[in-house]
């Protein structure tokens, strides 16, 4: 794939469990400084309903004030796919760094991934899914990116339709009941997240590759487990985010920030 409608592809930025990323040339009409953008095209057949609900989603998005959230420039649909562009950040993410990140520099992402997710509770949206390739590093931080776009395109398909076996490790088991994704649902993924760049493993170990539904139901039957190489402070606020009562989790994903703001100072 080169193109699609007036986005002429670079070169591809990599293949998400919802769809293909690519640098693109920006194109006039955007109105903008950057020379480049980053565009999405979900792999997702939509019609026209299922693109309305997209592009509700993105506008509300769009409109959320938040200096931790990628900017979106547009959306559009060609031939039923559907697509968008947003700011290209060359620096990649927690899951594919252009380079090294520190320890200090990982906790400092996804405190500003988390107060990206608060500011989008606050506007009354959940992110759906958080995990370390969709927040994507700044200089000073980084930027959180991707929302969970495809239950709005096709919201009676269950996880297990996905595919999207390195999503199941971020999940909620909530949703997995069928509980709708919430405040603490990405609070959940927050935790999973830091556990995942601090350690380098997951909480529930190396899940199936190529089975979603054993992936699934090992996270349901199984409660995460710590990695020991967590300090003990570092421990203490994972272990929080993925208590089973969403009630004992931090409140909100500023007040989880603050937390990871005071550990990163204190290290």
């Amino acid at each position: 794939m080169d193109r699609i409608a007036d986005y002429q592809f670079i070169q591809p930025l990599g293949q998400g469990s919802s769809g293909a990323y690519y640098l693109a040339a920006t194109p006039p009409r955007l109105g903008i400084a950057a020379e480049h953008v980053a565009v999405k095209v979900l792999q997702v057949a939509a019609g026209d309903e299922a693109f309305h609900r997209l592009t509700r989603e993105l506008r509300t998005f769009a409109k959320v004030r938040s200096a931790h959230l990628v900017t979106l420039y547009d959306a559009g649909q060609e031939a039923g796919q559907c697509y968008y562009a947003m700011e290209y950040l060359p620096l990649g993410s927690l899951a594919h760094p252009a380079r090294e990140v520190t320890r200090d520099g990982a906790i400092r992402a996804v405190a500003c991934a988390a107060r990206a997710a608060h500011d989008l509770h606050e506007a009354g949206m959940a992110h759906r899914d958080i995990k370390p390739a969709n927040v994507l590093l700044t200089e000073d931080g980084a930027k959180l990116s991707d929302l969970g776009l495809v239950q709005i395109l096709a919201p009676g398909q269950t996880i297990t339709g996905l595919g999207a076996i390195g999503s199941v490790e971020y999940l909620d088991p909530a949703i997995m009941r069928g509980e709708r994704a919430s405040r603490s649902s990405d609070i959940w993924a927050l935790g999973v997240t830091l556990h995942r760049v601090l350690t380098g493993h997951g909480v529930y170990g190396d899940l199936p590759d190529r089975d979603p539904l054993l992936a699934v139901r090992r996270v349901l039957s199984s409660p995460p487990t710590l990695d020991p190489g967590l300090s003990e402070a570092e421990a203490a606020i994972v272990r929080r985010c993925l208590d089973p009562d969403p009630a004992a989790r931090f409140r909100t994903a500023a007040e989880l920030a603050d937390a990871l703001d005071a550990l990163g100072s204190a290290s």
